[in-house]
């Protein structure tokens, strides 16, 4: 059975900051983007990736052939130039980020019948624009949004008309292990000094000045009170994280005596997140910016119970309460008490294959890829 991008031989163009030589949400949607596509097309010739920060040599070939992709390692000059050049014969240009809205602004000034088409994350398109690049987005350019919320943000801020912004859930990457046994990793029981028995609180994500709006200081503010009760409660902080914020964590614990119940982990290579989330008997991410939260989709996907915020994307992730709790990222006592409720609540073998299949079965691979390939052909109503 042919796909439409086999059929109508159309080139298609990505661009983007980054996929492979960073690590974070955006550049792991990028790489399974990268993967969809080029599953799409039959010949390398009809596909490229440009990245502007990448160096061609990071291409992990999972993805995408050699022949697919080239990066620029942070040379603007040659990436511009580069993506002029290529969209002379590309009928349809994807980007992965708001910021590369300049680029295209000239392409379609020299090529008006090219078909744009953008990815919105979250905040990226939250925040005040230009007043030309919103109008731009409203006239010339497809979005794909991540999330209902995140389109709804764009089209109020923005004034764009949701018939042009279409809603593709993130998904698992396709080279997401999925686990079959539930255990605690005994490798890292002893690397952290726990014990199996011994409840675990887990947060994944980037650890910042600028990412303080994902909740981990009202956690942190939670603990006292929850070690009266569970008095060997650890909390493991996962995540790149800056020097200047972990200079103020550190104090912060000190200041309130928890310097042996929390542990920074710095930042986790992708070989060994499953076994951290395997490690956690809660996956917690009470963030108030979260533009849909793959982390989330990746502890459901491990089988962990998880407690999310409820101002964000990550309602969609969590499939509504389906996958796990929603509280108010600005309640701690709803926290507080929708953490000591899950602690005291056993989680059985069935109960995790549950969340597991549930979060499989909507956020999968397979299904991604095929909607991607009908968006790509839908016939939107956007100006040209």
């Amino acid at each position: 059975m042919q796909t439409n991008l086999e059929s109508k031989k159309e080139k298609l163009l990505f661009l983007t900051l980054s996929v492979f030589s960073e690590t974070g949400g955006i550049q792991k949607v990028c790489r399974t983007m990268s993967s969809a596509l080029a599953e799409l097309t039959v010949n390398e010739n009809e596909l490229l990736v440009l990245s502007l920060c990448d160096h061609s040599r990071d291409l992990d070939k999972r993805y995408l052939k050699t022949e697919c992709f080239k990066g620029f390692h942070y040379n603007k000059f040659w990436f511009t130039l580069s993506a002029f050049r290529k969209s002379l014969g590309a009928s349809k240009i994807l980007l992965s980020h708001v910021n590369l809205i300049p680029i295209v602004f000239f392409i379609k000034l020299f090529k008006p019948a090219t078909k744009i088409i953008l990815i919105i994350h979250g905040t990226e398109v939250w925040r005040t624009l230009p007043f030309w690049k919103s109008l731009f987005l409203r006239k010339k350019v497809c979005i794909w949004s991540v999330s209902h919320f995140t389109a709804k943000q764009a089209a109020v801020r923005h004034g764009i008309a949701l018939q042009n912004i279409h809603v593709l859930h993130n998904c698992l990457d396709p080279f997401f292990p999925i686990p079959v046994d539930f255990s605690k990793p005994t490798e890292l029981l002893k690397r952290y000094k726990l014990t199996a028995k011994q409840p675990v609180l887990l947060l994944i994500t980037r650890i910042t000045r600028h990412e303080r709006d994902k909740g981990y200081d009202q956690l942190i503010n939670c603990l006292p009170g929850l070690l009266k009760e569970f008095p060997d409660l650890s909390y493991l902080m996962a995540g790149k994280t800056d020097h200047e914020e972990a200079t103020r964590l550190k104090n912060l614990l000190i200041k309130n005596k928890l310097e042996n119940q929390v542990k920074l982990l710095g930042f986790i290579p992708d070989n060994e997140l499953i076994s951290h989330y395997l490690l956690a008997d809660i996956f917690i991410l009470t963030s108030k910016k979260e533009g849909f939260g793959l982390v989330i989709i990746e502890a459901a996907a491990c089988g962990r119970k998880i407690i999310c915020g409820n101002n964000d994307g990550s309602k969609e992730a969590i499939l509504h309460g389906k996958l796990g709790e929603v509280v108010d990222p600005e309640n701690i006592v709803q926290l507080q008490t929708t953490i000591r409720k899950l602690l005291k609540t056993e989680s059985k073998l069935n109960q995790r294959r549950r969340i597991q299949q549930t979060c499989i079965r909507q956020f999968n691979y397979s299904a991604y890829k095929q909607q991607v390939n009908n968006l790509l052909y839908t016939d939107i109503k956007t100006r040209l």
